[in-house]
């Protein structure tokens, strides 16, 4: 004490300013990231909440998943919470992690958080960084609400119509069932088609997930061109998350104005994983593909104890179709006596003009509905229209149309067959009928949940493929739309 108060007024003058150009020169230099705004889309955010879980859901049901009891997953699920972290809470979303017994490389995430990491991806990066990079890439799909902001860039139902094709759908009532015909394995790979300026956002929100969580940022630049690198599956998961640019020079110019930090090394966690990883069984796309086919990843997932955690909540958002449309008077959804054409690319039907087209991001799917007869992915009133796989090389009519069924009722725990098989004709092509029965989506006059009719046709379209319709309609309307749903089947033009 004595000693700095025999100081004179110069040197504690120099001392002040010593320590304010210091203070001055790194503030200049470095600024503290911070998470941008999300934006609000038109999905609330209970419904990408639901629509998450019930596709994760799905993804048990469809893809051999590791249990939370593995070594794997219990690592991915401790790094995702050490990234989770980092996040605003009033921006964060209830992330879960799952592990996939695949040997491509690949990571997707769904609405609202669940989030699944492929074995493959474990073995692929060198170091933890480039792992969590991958992770906080995909938060940051999750973080910026892309999925729900596609459905404002394309209709009513466009903007999920790729989530729920890819993930098998499970959404409930007839739009989510059947969507589930039309997958071609694996479900990251046909997730989404993200554009170029929500992957620059996703880069930007997980390279500050990195340097927060203590990683260095431009690890996630280093994964990406190391699976461009490769070749093979690369270009495939590489598809559906374009190149921004030069996402290792956009990071590092974000990236250099921020704090320096001594960034975390590699971990003897990581280490261990990565070489347990060498040893679990792991399948390909198409090995996946069939053994969805055949029902084998629900009954092996089961037997392995890989339990979705989010059941009892996807079993209860399910109760209801998932996704609920509101009540509507009938004059609201009735269909007008003035049809027009529509061109869907794999065929043409003549619609209401009042039911306008509500396109997929890929073309082999759509929905035409009146505006008051859907609600996000539900369907009360209308026609969804989807491409679909034949169940075998030459399958009989009856077998298409089983398959298409099964599907449905998988995807529907309400669903269920009213009737047998009928023959049709469709555009001179024999085709298969049968109706179907399941809980609408939208309640009663009363406010209670009422009865659902749907009537499936499927039509075989050679090199194994056919197209589905299915006409819905509450049971108490049904009849009512039965000639406007006569009309739109017997106009369709392949």
């Amino acid at each position: 004490m004595m000693r700095l108060q025999q100081r004179t007024g110069g040197q504690w003058l120099a001392a002040v300013l010593i320590i304010t150009l210091a203070a001055a020169t790194l503030s200049a230099g470095t600024v503290v990231p911070q998470f941008p705004d999300p934006g609000n889309p038109s999905m609330t955010r209970e419904q990408q909440e639901q629509l998450g879980l019930k596709a994760a859901a799905q993804v048990y049901q469809q893809m051999p998943i590791l249990p939370d009891t593995s070594p794997e997953t219990k690592y991915i699920q401790a790094l995702g919470k050490r990234l989770v972290a980092t996040i605003p809470p009033e921006h964060s979303w209830p992330f879960q992690f799952h592990t996939v017994a695949e040997k491509d490389i690949n990571a997707f995430a769904l609405p609202g958080g669940p989030m699944f990491v492929n074995v493959g991806t474990i073995r692929a990066a060198d170091n933890e960084a480039e792992l969590a990079g991958v992770m906080a890439h995909e938060m940051g799909h999750v973080y910026m609400q892309h999925t729900a902001k596609q459905q404002g860039k394309q209709s009513v139902l466009g903007g999920i119509a790729d989530i729920v094709g890819a993930i098998a759908g499970g959404l409930g009532g007839a739009w989510g069932g059947l969507a589930q015909t039309g997958i071609q394995f694996g479900a990251g790979t046909l997730l989404l088609k993200y554009s170029r300026e929500d992957e620059a956002q996703a880069d930007a929100v997980g390279a500050i997930i990195l340097w927060k969580a203590g990683y260095d940022p431009v690890a996630l630049a280093d994964f990406f061109e190391k699976i461009a690198a490769q070749g093979g599956t690369g270009p495939q998961f590489l598809s559906d998350h374009p190149n921004p640019g030069n996402r290792r020079a956009a990071i590092e110019k974000e990236a250099k104005n921020w704090p320096p930090k001594t960034y975390m090394g590699n971990t003897a966690q990581f280490a261990a994983v990565r070489k347990d990883a060498e040893s679990v069984r792991v399948y390909t796309a198409q090995e996946i593909a069939d053994g969805a086919k055949a029902g084998k990843w629900a009954a092996m997932n089961q037997k392995n104890g890989a339990v979705f955690p989010g059941a009892a909540a996807a079993a209860t958002a399910g109760a209801s179709g998932g996704a609920s449309v509101p009540s509507a008077a009938i004059t609201d959804v009735q269909p007008n006596s003035v049809f027009v054409n529509a061109n869907l690319g794999t065929l043409t039907i003549n619609r209401p003009d009042n039911w306008p087209v509500m396109q997929g991001r890929q073309s082999d799917s759509a929905t035409i509905a009146p505006a008051a007869g859907v609600s996000g992915s539900a369907v009360a009133y209308g026609v969804v229209i989807q491409t679909v796989a034949e169940p075998s090389p030459n399958a009989s009519l009856d077998e298409l149309i089983a398959s298409v069924v099964k599907t449905l009722e998988s995807g529907d725990k309400n669903m269920k067959q009213d009737g047998g098989v009928q023959s049709v004709t469709v555009n001179g092509i024999s085709a298969a009928s049968m109706y179907l029965k399941t809980v609408s989506p939208m309640p009663g006059s009363d406010g209670k949940p009422q009865p659902e009719r749907d009537r499936l046709v499927t039509v075989p379209r050679g090199g194994g493929k056919a197209i589905a319709l299915i006409f819905v309609a509450p049971l108490a309307h049904f009849e009512q739309m039965r000639p406007t749903f006569e009309k739109m089947l017997y106009s369709v033009q392949f």
